[in-house]
């Protein structure tokens, strides 16, 4: 399985709030954020990392080629529309296998990445989203799912959702296709490419991971840290 980190975002949020560094650079379990999570995947078995970041953040960017030397990782420097796009950018080093990606921002512990790729191996189903039921997200993508933890819809309201997207997902190489098309047909969101991944058929399940944190604001990046138990 291959592995990505999308971190091309500008993080506005954030800096309007007074943070003083880019997202990916912001500590996190006593290291940015970005280096935890390649960390943690290489952790989890990646023989490398693929990474984009902004390349208007210079510390950032700095910070990733010097990595590149203490870590195997793929970096791609590229300001794109959103998440999906990045993700697009990331594609040739994912073709070809099942892959795992997620955002910087998303944080969560260790063991719950460890159970979900577990989870990818064995259940049987397509591709696997992580979904936790803890919705901090400002705009939540909720996922409907049938008694066995079958995905049947993405949505952009409850209804009666038992949980969210957490933004973790492992993917067959045949999303890469999917992918491809819907960027071509206009489409901006990840959660269109996530709708259009059923609507091609894909057999996914969803696998709770407990809570997962999405960082856009300084609050989040501490309720981040307690969640991981970092206690500066």
């Amino acid at each position: 399985m291959r592995f990505a980190i999308i971190a091309a975002g500008n993080g506005s949020r954030l800096a309007a709030e007074g943070a003083d560094l880019p997202k990916p650079m912001l500590s996190l379990g006593g290291m940015p954020m970005i280096e935890r999570l390649a960390g943690i995947f290489l952790n989890c078995g990646a023989e490398r990392v693929a990474v984009i970041v902004n390349p208007t953040q210079n510390e950032t960017v700095g910070f990733m080629r010097a990595l590149q030397t203490r870590m195997p990782l793929d970096l791609v420097v590229k300001e794109t529309p959103g998440p999906m796009h990045s993700l697009l950018e990331l594609a040739p080093f994912l073709d070809g296998e099942p892959f795992c990606a997620t955002t910087v921002d998303t944080v969560f512990h260790k063991s719950g990445l460890e159970a979900l790729l577990e989870h990818a191996r064995t259940c049987g189903a397509d591709g696997v989203m992580g979904v936790t039921s803890y919705a901090d997200d400002e705009k939540p993508l909720y996922v409907d799912t049938d008694e066995g933890m079958m995905i049947r819809a993405f949505l952009d309201s409850r209804g009666d959702s038992r949980f969210v997207s957490a933004g973790v997902y492992c993917l067959p190489p045949v999303a890469l296709d999917v992918l491809r098309s819907a960027v071509a047909d206009g489409e901006r969101r990840m959660r269109h490419f996530q709708r259009r991944l059923l609507e091609y058929g894909l057999e996914l399940s969803a696998f709770d991971m407990g809570r997962v944190i999405d960082v856009d604001h300084l609050a989040d990046l501490e309720g981040a840290r307690r969640l991981i138990g970092d206690c500066r």
